[in-house]
């Protein structure tokens, strides 16, 4: 995988690389692989801990910082911003009832990916390479975690006008659903989103929005 020689790993098992690329939907339709969800869920630990310990040893904060951090950039925007910068989303395997990977399984990836790491690499190669990714992140205090929709309100009612979302599609089955929404302010589309949940969406089509500079 191309994607490995990037990272300069030589896989010891490649199986469990192509195992954390394969959504459900692929491993229900091709019953020989497995799909990444055993492997999301080590991968999601493997990531808490990697962010707890550089917390920890190299900011020096109170618990109740280091824990709202933590929960920053290891939250499913985080992870779906790192799961694009790495270019994951060209490897992924979808079955042919899922028409493109969300920020879901996005996100999924990235924590199955750590997780396939882990298990053929060690812990020390997942760390350098997931703390060669989030660094800078954190370096640069980006909040994944901040509220688009109370700053878009903020600014529009500066000037007397009002924000309204509206929820404008919904696909996929109904234990993975993609919601796709917009943002108007005052009847005029400022901005659309797509997330996991319908408040997910809000936020990114906020995001959208406040991006356009709304006034």
């Amino acid at each position: 995988m191309k994607i490995l020689e990037n990272l300069n790993i030589i896989p010891k098992n490649e199986k469990l690389y192509i195992q954390a690329f394969t959504h459900t939907s692929y491993s229900n339709e091709h019953s020989e692989y497995e799909s990444y969800e055993r492997l999301e869920f080590l991968g999601d630990a493997v990531l808490e801990l990697i962010i707890s310990d550089y917390l920890y040893n190299e900011k020096h904060l109170e618990e109740g910082t280091m824990t709202k951090m933590r929960s920053s950039y290891v939250c499913e925007a985080a992870c779906c911003t790192y799961a694009k910068e790495l270019g994951l989303d060209e490897y992924i395997r979808l079955g042919s009832g899922e028409a493109e990977a969300n920020t879901t399984i996005l996100a999924d990836v990235f924590e199955s990916f750590i997780g396939a790491m882990y298990l053929d690499q060690g812990l020390e190669t997942a760390r350098s390479i997931v703390m060669n990714i989030i660094r800078k992140y954190i370096e640069k205090k980006i909040d994944f975690l901040h509220d688009y929709k109370s700053e878009l309100q903020e600014q529009v009612q500066t000037v007397r006008k009002s924000a309204v979302y509206e929820i404008i599609s919904e696909t996929g089955p109904a234990h993975d659903r993609t919601f796709t929404c917009q943002v108007k302010v005052d009847d005029i589309i400022m901005g659309t989103g797509t997330g996991s949940s319908k408040k997910s969406a809000e936020q990114e089509a906020a995001k959208e929005a406040l991006q356009k500079q709304v006034k």
